[in-house]
């Protein structure tokens, strides 16, 4: 088998953390120990203080077709930070542009392989899928999606074209303090446009930066997950994300062991990545399809959505099936999770039980229909047009922009 066929193979069954447990071995082969790792190949980490302008790209009348490049990881089967990608792709292509995917491994995968995952899991993106090792030459603006291709796009500063940043969260969050932290952060010294999945990114962003963003509400995609059960529910879902610190793996465990002692006649049910070895009687489920996870949503009463860093779009996605979500309690959280049925919880086992067992008890009492109503009429309309917006208009002249909106 080939290194790209072996990368491919490892991120279609383990998605991003499956490639780095081969760069961390790769790292402890070459150092001669344990290395973090990085998702970077060596010559392509820039430097913020030694980066220049990219030339400017023509500008276009406001309204004319764009070709818009995007540099993404490779995409696992259902991973959710590609599915939000890809929804302001899908966007961009339905306002007549055309959009590139330029997926970057630094492994020199071949990108047939990474488009059958892509249409395969997301089959309405339209969108030609190349390598950065292929080149990027030709578009009009590009779009980093991840702080090792915010890195990736800085080192080819020679391309003209708007420079743009999809952040989805405060990644250097995702590390503790060391090579990976500081690589990540200096990303937002490079002078991108940052587009923000929501408020708390947008807000760290300001606060820590002085940048100012376009912000990208959080949605919810209803017509898939919906109320479809009505019955009573005595079931909890947990999303698991074991190796994933910001997602309260182990906090998450300690506490469905002891609901399980408490409440043994709640079903537990777990999703994401498969849990192994629980120390209490669950059924595990691996990556679902999204009409398969709504089933399984509609089984439970409540559903355990911890997220430390920017909020989890399962929130919005258990309320939309009628259940309760139980979300860690901070300024973070709260600043795009605004609902009345939401149980916040003190990150503590004991707290977040408790929490679980009376969100089960709840859901009957308010009922499924009642929790999708307290959602409005969420969607991701709202966020596709400010991403669409934002990129058109900075690749316009401004003459054209301004009579646009006069």
């Amino acid at each position: 088998m080939s290194n790209a066929s072996k990368v491919v193979r490892a991120f279609r069954k383990h998605g991003l953390s499956g490639v780095a447990e081969k760069v961390t071995r790769r790292a402890n082969e070459r150092w001669g120990a344990l290395g973090e790792p990085l998702h970077l190949l060596p010559d392509d980490v820039v430097d913020s203080s030694s980066l220049g302008s990219p030339p400017p790209a023509a500008p276009k009348p406001f309204g004319d077709k764009l070709t818009i490049g995007w540099v993404i990881t490779p995409p696992g089967p259902a991973s959710g930070g590609h599915t939000t990608i890809f929804r302001f792709v899908e966007a961009l292509e339905s306002a007549g542009h055309t959009c590139v995917l330029f997926v970057y491994d630094g492994q020199g995968g071949d990108a047939r392989q990474y488009e059958s995952v892509i249409r395969t899991w997301w089959p309405k993106v339209r969108a030609e899928v190349r390598t950065v090792r292929n080149g990027m030459r030709g578009m009009d603006a590009y779009v980093a999606t991840a702080w090792m291709t915010a890195h990736v796009l800085a080192r080819h500063a020679d391309l003209p074209g708007e420079r743009f940043y999809l952040i989805q969260d405060f990644e250097p969050y995702f590390y503790p303090r060391g090579s990976a932290y500081e690589l990540a952060e200096d990303t937002y010294r490079f002078g991108f446009h940052p587009i923000t999945v929501g408020h708390m990114v947008a807000d760290e962003l300001q606060a820590r930066f002085g940048l100012a963003s376009t912000v990208a509400e959080f949605g919810c995609d209803t017509a898939t997950y919906r109320v479809t059960n009505t019955c009573e529910r005595r079931g909890v879902v947990f999303y698991a994300k074991p190796g994933t610190a910001r997602r309260g793996y182990e906090l998450g465990v300690l506490a469905l062991e002891r609901l399980n002692r408490a409440r043994p006649e709640i079903e537990i049910h777990s999703f994401g990545v498969e849990a192994r070895r629980l120390p209490f009687a669950a059924t595990i489920h691996s990556h679902m399809e999204p009409d398969k996870l709504n089933d399984l949503y509609n089984r439970c009463g409540a559903g355990l959505a911890l997220s430390f860093t920017n909020i989890s779009l399962i929130a919005n996605e258990l309320l939309a099936a009628g259940v309760v979500p139980v979300v860690n309690d901070w300024t973070g959280t709260r600043a795009d999770l605004a609902n009345a049925h939401v149980a916040w919880t003190r990150p503590n086992p004991r707290a977040i039980a408790d929490a679980l067992a009376a969100a089960v008890d709840r859901q009957h009492t308010v009922g499924a229909a009642a929790l999708r109503s307290s959602l409005g009429q969420i969607s991701w309309r709202p966020a596709q047009a400010a991403v669409v917006e934002a990129v058109q208009s900075a690749c316009a002249t401004p003459a054209t922009y301004e009579s646009t909106h006069s």
